[in-house]
């Protein structure tokens, strides 16, 4: 408590003190442009993160970055949802998932939590989606391994809930709103996002049109071809790139198209500057990819 003590009032003197005019119109109301869903896991910090000021983001955080279905549940998810784009007009929601997460290993292990922590059994059969898909499709995946797959398809997952928002569904009928999937990798601080034309989780600097580059760093981010484009009902389950600069497609065994990896190899990302680290290796990612394609 002394240290959170300290922290308001290094706030007060050295943020407050600077930022009068935004406080002073943020007290009028607020224009969010971004619905950011992610972890309740403390070490993600969406405003850091994003190096977003305060009224940029509007925020739902819980175990796992989990929507409930609409109609499935009584929680705040669906009301601030509804909030978000209907009384505040955001147009963008990205929802973020990250290595390491606690909730995603509870569902691996779900019965085990049905004794010990109801509250969180009860919460995470939100995601059984997610845990079913894993199970019949990654079975012979184990470890850290499984547990990336399975945080990478909770994120895609959560974007097929989040579609099912009657408020959510007109606005993607009207081109009205944008969903975007990202994993946040805290051993390396970087994210990588999901793009439904490649079927591969990439770098988020892919979603920029041309003119939306400018005003990047150049070599910040590895730079792709693929255009901005919303996170739809993918036809592949979430894949990883296995080195920076080819992209390896990991598809579920309920795709046919496995033609697709072929495919894949023929656009590769260009560049490495600023994308060094790997989330799964070459020779997991390959793994991976021959048992689910089987």
């Amino acid at each position: 408590m002394k240290k959170l003590i300290k922290g308001l009032q290094e706030f007060r003197a050295n943020y407050v003190s600077t930022h009068r005019e935004l406080l002073e119109q943020l007290s009028h109301g607020q224009k969010p442009r971004v619905l950011f869903i992610t972890c309740s896991d403390s070490r993600i910090d969406p405003n850091l993160l994003t190096q977003t000021d305060v009224g940029e983001l509007f925020v739902i955080r819980n175990a796992g970055n989990i929507v409930p279905p609409y109609g499935a549940a009584n929680g705040g998810e669906g009301a601030s949802i509804e909030y978000a784009i209907h009384a505040l007009g955001i147009e963008q929601i990205v929802v973020c998932g990250h290595s390491h997460c606690g909730a995603m290993k509870g569902l691996l292990q779900l019965g085990k939590l049905e004794e010990q922590m109801p509250l969180v059994y009860d919460w995470l059969k939100h995601a059984e989606a997610t845990r079913r898909l894993i199970l019949e499709n990654y079975a012979h995946h184990q470890g850290e391994e499984l547990l990336e797959v399975t945080i990478a398809e909770n994120v895609l997952t959560q974007i097929e809930n989040l579609r099912t928002y009657p408020v959510v569904h007109s606005r993607l009928y009207q081109g009205k709103l944008r969903i975007y999937g990202w994993i946040y990798l805290i051993e390396t601080g970087e994210v990588l996002a999901y793009d439904p034309e490649e079927h591969a989780y990439l770098v988020p600097q892919s979603q920029l049109t041309e003119d939306e580059h400018q005003g990047l760093v150049p070599g910040q981010f590895v730079a792709t071809h693929a255009p901005p484009v919303a996170c739809e009902l993918p036809i592949y389950a979430g894949s990883f790139t296995a080195s920076p600069v080819t992209p390896v497609v990991v598809q579920s065994s309920a795709s046919a198209h496995s033609s697709h990896s072929t495919e894949q190899e023929k656009h590769p990302a260009n560049g490495q500057d600023g994308f060094s680290s790997l989330w799964l290796s070459e020779e997991q990612a390959n793994r991976i990819y021959r048992g689910s394609a089987q």
